[in-house]
């Protein structure tokens, strides 16, 4: 009976703080951006300052205290505080907009910098604790089940947060009630994971010298360099993602300011095909735990580059604004949503299964150094680049300041480097084949 409830209650804080981590990563990924563009400005570069700063702050947090719990053997602290600070930094990064208009630069700053704070406190609740904590208990019985969990769930998180955001932003653009809201949200399972959270679950402290010679021995990239398989995982990831990030960046505002969407309908059409597009996690689960990785990727690249193809011939001025349905809008994202959930949820497990055993925590950090750094800052650059050269252009009359617009154009930009992400993860079959069938 003490191991059922205890099998119960892991699944319970798999899906429970995962869920709630997806759903700020969410408010960042998508909801930030679009606070951006209705509060300070229609302006790219600050997208970019924010990405940028935020892989910075992200990858930084998540090797440090990936080191740390690694050296103590306790990752319950650093979900808990980190979860609950999470929450408090999301909300106080809505007070930007209270900033006045006139100091147009600063304000700028200062969201570039309220975003870097909260990423830095999420990703030690998230990256470097909760997805530490779910390798630490990953089975062979259980590493199917986990990696569908760690897949759904920003599908899951885009869905609820966009849904539920978009509900709470509403007509009148009131970014502070969604802000407040998510963040107490976030809060509230900082607190739960305190208490719920098995101590049997603590490691063996792993001490490599001193905590700085450990922290920096993850860069000994002569050392990385030999697990061969997982660097060429992780080579596709980067230039996938950051591909991926050139449109997902600008996602919400295309469907805001070029298809025409208001946000609480915004929600709805990104929400129903993501959640058939959930399905597919299903069969791909099956495949995972038949070690079929690298089939799964390369499936998933071409699936999601389709779904670019097809959301870029969508027509502006035949898309009703005022409708949940739009048949080619849902196809696309429909598509995209397949692809993207295939490659994340077969990466995640592949890449786990790969990691050296005393060092999860700081190995998430290589993994956030490829999934996000890397693609944050080159996909911002060049989503930045594609917006201001190819997208619609106008004078704010009351800044002064050129606006930007994205259109289709970041869908076809995207899919062109996601295509190239085919190489790295192509040449993973050799060592693959070598690890799992003995050839």
């Amino acid at each position: 009976m003490e191991k059922k409830r205890s099998k119960v209650s892991m699944w319970l804080l798999v899906w429970g703080l995962g869920l709630a981590g997806q759903i700020c990563w969410n408010m960042e990924n998508q909801w930030f951006n679009t606070f951006v563009y209705a509060k300070i400005g229609k302006d790219p570069s600050i997208i970019t300052g924010m990405l940028i700063f935020s892989a910075l702050a992200t990858t930084f947090s998540t090797f440090f205290f990936g080191t740390w719990s690694d050296r103590i053997g306790k990752r319950r602290y650093f979900i808990s505080l980190g979860y609950i600070l999470w929450g408090i930094f999301t909300i106080a990064f809505g007070l930007t907009q209270f900033i006045s208009k006139d100091l147009y630069i600063f304000t700028g700053v200062m969201v570039v910098l309220a975003d870097t704070v909260m990423s830095f406190f999420g990703s030690m609740g998230n990256d470097s604790g909760f997805n530490a904590w779910c390798n630490d208990i990953m089975t062979d019985d259980n590493k199917g089940g986990i990696g569908a969990a760690l897949a759904t769930q920003p599908v899951l998180g885009t869905m609820l947060g966009t849904v539920v955001g978009g509900i709470l932003v509403g007509s009148d653009d009131n970014y502070m009630r969604l802000f407040i809201v998510m963040g107490a949200f976030v809060i509230i399972f900082g607190v739960i994971s305190f208490f719920t959270l098995n101590k049997s679950d603590d490691l063996t402290p792993n001490r490599d010298g001193t905590f700085w010679h450990q922290f920096f021995s993850v860069f000994n990239f002569k050392e990385f360099f030999k697990l061969k398989e997982l660097v060429l995982l992780h080579l596709g990831l980067a230039v996938f993602f950051t591909g991926f990030n050139i449109y997902f960046a600008y996602l919400g505002n295309y469907l805001l300011y070029y298809l025409g969407y208001t946000a609480d309908i915004m929600g709805i059409v990104e929400a129903i095909p993501l959640v058939l597009a959930m399905l597919s996690a299903i069969p791909v689960a099956k495949l995972i735990n038949k070690n079929k990785h690298p089939y799964l990727i390369i499936f998933g690249v071409i699936v999601n580059i389709l779904g670019c193809i097809i959301t870029y011939f969508v027509d502006a001025t035949k898309v009703d604004p005022k409708s949940f349905f739009n048949l080619h809008v849902f196809i696309g994202i429909l598509v995209v949503g397949i692809g993207y959930i295939t490659i994340l949820q077969t990466a995640k497990v592949w890449a786990k299964q790969l990691y050296p055993k005393n060092s999860r925590g700081q190995f998430e950090g290589i993994w956030i150094l490829f999934f996000v750094l890397i693609p944050w800052i080159f996909g911002s650059i060049l989503g930045e680049l594609t917006v201001k050269t190819s997208g619609q252009t106008f004078i704010d009359e009351v800044s002064g300041q050129m606006q930007y617009i994205p259109n289709g154009n970041i869908f076809i930009a995207g899919s062109i480097i996601c295509l190239l992400s085919l190489i790295p993860f192509g040449m993973t079959f050799k060592h693959y084949k070598k690890r799992v069938l003995g050839e």
